[in-house]
């Protein structure tokens, strides 16, 4: 079964770039983990919220706004696509996700298919 790994980011906390999340022990445990067992599909690092564009349409007129839609105390980082036997498997792996592990938060969602 598909599930997407949200990887949530308290707001004001460490923000690595791809590079730092490359050299930092705690990701790259995780990532071998993950490539040798072949459950992450794809995925993404994104950049800051502060970077965000929300778009929104009220009839005829497209309405923009910077950031995210909502304040919140976290927000979107990046996301893993993950393809595991069930939700048991698919929560192991975000338990061990190190966003999880330093503050953070990992929402597990299916996928429809």
């Amino acid at each position: 079964m598909k599930y997407v790994l949200f990887i949530c980011t308290p707001v004001g906390g460490e923000e690595l770039s791809p590079g730092e999340i490359a050299d930092d022990p705690r990701f790259t445990a995780y990532i071998e983990e993950v490539r040798r067992r072949d459950l992450v599909k794809g995925g993404a690092r994104l950049r800051p919220y502060t970077d965000a564009t929300t778009v929104r349409v009220r009839g005829d007129e497209v309405l923009l706004s910077d950031g995210p839609f909502m304040e919140s105390k976290e927000y979107v980082a990046g996301i893993d696509i993950i393809e595991v036997a069930d939700l048991d498997e698919a929560i192991a792996l975000a338990s061990r996700h190190p966003a999880a592990l330093a503050g953070g938060s990992v929402e597990v969602r299916p996928v429809w298919e």
